[in-house]
């Protein structure tokens, strides 16, 4: 069932399936600039163009850009120098939501925080098979 929506770029009402965030006027003006941005990476002197090269270029917005990367329209292995920001810290990545130092540091806080449980846990099992007595 379609729902009614307003499209983010010029919000205008279009029936929302699923299939794309933008009305079909929108999603074809983007399709546009998509050929426009992959006729010029497909020249070879454009095949390692950034994306501050690409966007001065083709006057293609920079989160457009970045939407094509993360949706595989425009693959990192072809143009090395794609990416789209991480979540985190904003350096150019080229799969997930972070890049791989923030993964790194992630995975780091997660073993400190497992590590710390580990200790607690054990400290708890250790204090219940202590007795005490009373002296008199």
């Amino acid at each position: 069932m379609a729902e009614l929506r307003n499209c983010p770029s010029c919000n205008s009402f279009f029936n929302y399936t699923g299939m794309r965030e933008v009305c079909h006027n929108c999603a074809q003006k983007e399709e546009d600039q998509y050929q426009e941005v992959y006729r010029f990476l497909r020249k070879r002197e454009n095949r390692a163009a950034n994306v501050d090269r690409i966007v001065e270029a083709t006057s293609v917005e920079r989160d457009l850009l970045y939407k094509w990367v993360r949706k595989g329209r425009l693959h990192p292995a072809m143009f090395p120098n794609l990416g789209y920001p991480c979540d985190n810290c904003g350096r150019l990545t080229t799969t997930g939501k972070l890049c791989e130092k923030c993964q790194n540091e992630l995975k780091s806080e997660l073993r400190t925080l497992e590590a710390a449980q580990e200790f607690r846990d054990e400290m708890n099992r250790q204090n219940r098979a202590t007795y005490h007595s009373e002296k008199k």
